[in-house]
């Protein structure tokens, strides 16, 4: 039986080690860092891999056409399908042929096949045409501009938005979002600033959250007091099991203003919108529809009377 490994990227790449020419890229916002065994150097490995080329064989399979794309000594396979996003530099909509160059731009987080020559399933696909268009594969910020700083979008009435789902799109829907930004002139400034032609969302992207790091923990809550009638109890009342502190839930809970409900093993305990189901000689015991768990098992130690770990006492009063 033949076997194929799947493998990130980054993995793919060092296991077919200079066999694989690197393919030209975009950096993005979510960039690894990669070091190179020989150089020792930090290279950075973008979300978005270019491969650029000529197409030099087209095999057409039962579900998918595949592309070997050539450029120079690297070689490339391009999958594509029937919902394959493939357009030429002006932003048409365009069909892959024999011969044509093309580029095409791969979210570098998915899986790919650890064969050669690398096999890509590219988000959208490029033909590139005599026609002066540029493309533009990258995350856009919050003010629609790259993540290199290279170009910033001026999205005015003329510029057609789409998206890869088909879903209708707004300027403001651009904004944090990987996008293909079709354009034709540009300033010399720094970010180049161009009134985009079309911009597609790649909302087929699953779009990652950034995640928040507090400069310092946020202490956790003092518990509440306790009541000195109960801190009386459980100060008089109680045993040591296993290191643990356990002490008489009945007493306890009345006292804090909790209804008790004695049931053949254990007992119910509620106030308002809270219920604990507590039983004997479980550690997990109810709360409302969730499950929670003592240290040590609530157990008759004496006659009538159950005993519940004292931490039990902080939950009552919270």
């Amino acid at each position: 039986m033949k076997m194929t490994k799947v493998v990130p990227f980054a993995m793919s790449a060092l296991l077919l080690g200079g066999a694989i020419g690197a393919p030209t890229a975009s950096a993005n916002e979510g960039e690894a860092t990669v070091i190179n065994a020989e150089t020792s150097e930090q290279q950075v490995q973008p979300i978005f891999i270019k491969v650029t080329g000529t197409v030099e064989n087209v095999e057409v399979r039962e579900n998918a056409t595949y592309y070997t794309v050539v450029d120079g000594d690297n070689t490339n396979i391009v999958i594509a399908n029937k919902d394959s996003l493939v357009f030429d530099n002006m932003g048409k909509e365009a069909k892959l042929q024999k011969g044509e160059k093309v580029s095409a731009y791969s979210y570098a987080k998915k899986p790919m096949l650890a064969i050669y020559p690398p096999q890509y399933n590219p988000e959208v696909i490029i033909v590139e045409t005599e026609e002066m268009g540029s493309v533009e594969v990258d995350f856009f910020n919050k003010d629609l501009v790259d993540t290199e700083n290279n170009l910033k979008l001026n999205v005015g009435e003329d510029t057609k938005l789409a998206s890869a789902t088909g879903k209708a799109v707004k300027v403001d829907d651009l904004k944090e979002q990987h996008l293909v930004v079709f354009y034709t002139i540009a300033t010399m400034s720094i970010p180049a600033q161009t009134p985009p032609s079309k911009v597609i969302v790649l909302d087929t992207i699953e779009k990652e959250e950034p995640v928040e790091v507090d400069p310092a923990p946020t202490p956790e809550p003092a518990p509440a007091p306790v009541d000195s009638a109960v801190q009386e109890i459980i100060n008089k009342d109680f045993y040591e099991v296993d290191g643990t502190k356990m002490v008489p839930l009945r007493l306890i809970a009345e006292k804090l203003g909790f209804k008790v409900e004695v049931t053949p093993k254990g007992a119910i305990v509620s106030k308002g919108a809270l219920s604990y189901t507590i039983t004997r000689g479980q550690k997990e015991y109810g709360y409302n529809k969730a499950l929670r768990q003592f240290k040590v098992a609530p157990a008759l130690l004496e006659s009538g009377k159950t005993y519940v770990p004292v931490e039990f006492v902080e939950e009552l009063t919270k």
